[in-house]
């Protein structure tokens, strides 16, 4: 009598076993694959972005150079050209004071005169070797900037 009924409580536990484990394994398929369903909308969607990230930088850039290409344009006919570059650092200035809403003039030249120096070698490399001057001459053309404040 006691081995039937130890054989009938291990059958049951062995069963309840192997059903907790198959419950087990069903629950985790099903939640592998809602997380790689999870995935792949994610990833699909962070793709879409950048590819619009993408055109939308792309189409910012070309539109600076455009206006930096139309900017050269008006500079180089003489009287509309002077102008024109009065025009553009005016909006320019107004642009930064709308950043800067402490900021003078003199603050305005100051981070100008900064910019222009960092992109100084760039420019001189662009430039035929019998034309272009020496990068310290270059530099010490700039004034010394100490903006008010």
């Amino acid at each position: 009598m006691f081995r039937v009924f130890r054989w009938l409580r291990n059958t049951v536990v062995l069963m309840w076993l192997c059903a907790a484990l198959l419950v087990s394994t069903v629950a985790l398929a099903v939640q592998a694959v809602t997380l790689t369903a999870q995935v792949a909308t994610v990833t699909a969607s962070a793709s879409a972005a950048a590819l619009s990230h993408r055109k939308e930088l792309a189409k910012a850039v070309s539109k600076a150079k455009a206006k930096a290409r139309l900017r050269r344009v008006l500079v180089a006919i003489p009287v509309v050209g002077a102008g024109a570059a009065v025009a553009f650092e005016a909006q320019d200035f107004r642009d930064w004071q709308e950043e800067n809403p402490d900021g003078s003039f003199a603050d305005y030249s100051c981070e100008v005169a900064e910019l222009s120096a960092e992109v100084v070698d760039e420019v001189l490399q662009d430039l035929p070797d019998g034309l272009r001057p020496s990068r310290d001459m270059v530099l010490n053309q700039l004034p010394e900037c100490t903006p008010e404040s």
